[in-house]
């Protein structure tokens, strides 16, 4: 038996508890894995605070044990990729939302799914990093591959208080670009700061309706908020500049005019964590190992249980949990 938790929804209404499951029970909703994972560290994201509140429709099948991220050992594999002993790193791939996850001690996988722990993390600093880190990565690769530098401008973050934000602006910071952020909690400046922040903007200075095109400022922007937020970040990105979206904090809407990609060419960039091809993950984390500093992952982080996950949830979708949440499955 494992501890985990676990999300139903009934006629009588939907619940999310802790619950100990059965070795049976997990290979039986899990029959196409072929990798057993004894997990040591999962984390709690934005998507696993909806699902653990059921906010919205992030689970889509039902029971689930929800979990986007997970790192931990390997047990059993008939994966040829993978062996007994083996740590390894999960994200996404529709786990914890159609697949069981691994905000629970066990978990079962494919494969094609894992990522080996790279040298320089073990697993609860995997987890510190979680989907939220390892995105906030995808968005700077991507910001380099369109040749954004240092020496070319600012760098926008919005939403810079949370988790991909944090990792962020400690990840550009260190890579000697000069990073304003912006958030909405501006008792967070100190801890901001402490990341490498440069400045600090009122995210109310984005976040309502503007024009559609605006001052110039940023030559490349990471934005994990959407709606306004995301189309004044647009509006004042420099002449071909380029601009990451990753989120939807504010909404889902993008209420923005053509103008600053047809007069300005600014480049806007979709970043997607969950089915991002397994080269950029591996580049992704072997990045993180090297060029994130440790330091400040620890500042970014805090680590709770799994019945502190239950309570946490619906803090985190309030906007007032700073920065990332490894969750200690054992505990």
């Amino acid at each position: 038996m494992f501890d985990a938790l676990y999300l139903e929804k009934t006629d009588a209404g939907f619940s999310a508890t802790r619950r100990s499951l059965s070795e049976d029970e997990l290979k039986n909703a899990t029959p196409d894995a072929d990798v057993t994972l004894r997990v040591e560290y999962s984390a709690l994201n934005y998507k696993d605070a909806l699902a653990l509140t059921n906010r919205s429709p992030v689970v889509r099948r039902w029971p689930m044990v929800p979990g986007i991220d997970g790192a931990g050992i390997v047990e059993e594999s008939t994966h040829a990729g993978f062996a007994p002993g083996d740590r390894v790193i999960l994200n996404g791939w529709g786990v914890g939302e159609t697949h069981w996850g691994c905000l629970a001690q066990r978990a079962r996988l494919r494969g094609d799914w894992l990522v080996p722990l790279p040298d320089g993390l073990d697993t609860r600093r995997a987890m510190a990093i979680g989907t939220a880190g390892y995105t906030a990565m995808l968005c700077v690769m991507m910001l380099q591959r369109q040749g954004v530098t240092p020496a070319q401008g600012e760098i926008l973050v919005t939403g810079a208080a949370g988790g991909v934000g944090s990792v962020a602006v400690a990840l550009l910071a260190r890579l000697g670009y000069r990073v304003v952020a912006s958030t909405g909690r501006r008792s967070e400046e100190a801890y901001l700061r402490g990341l490498g922040a440069s400045e600090i903007l009122d995210r109310a200075e984005l976040s309502q309706p503007g024009k559609p095109l605006q001052k110039e400022r940023w030559a490349g922007v990471v934005d994990a908020v959407g709606s306004h937020t995301l189309a004044n970040a647009c509006a004042q990105t420099r002449y071909r500049g380029t601009v990451t979206a990753c989120g939807l904090a504010q909404g889902m809407d993008f209420p923005a005019s053509v103008a600053p990609f047809i007069l300005r060419g600014v480049k806007l960039i979709g970043v997607d964590s969950v089915m991002c091809p397994i080269e950029d993950r591996r580049e992704a984390w072997s990045r993180l190992a090297r060029e994130l500093d440790h330091d400040a992952l620890e500042r970014i982080t805090q680590v709770v249980g799994l019945d502190d996950a239950l309570r946490l949830a619906p803090e985190l979708l309030a906007g007032n949990v700073r920065g990332r949440t490894a969750v200690d499955v054992n505990r």
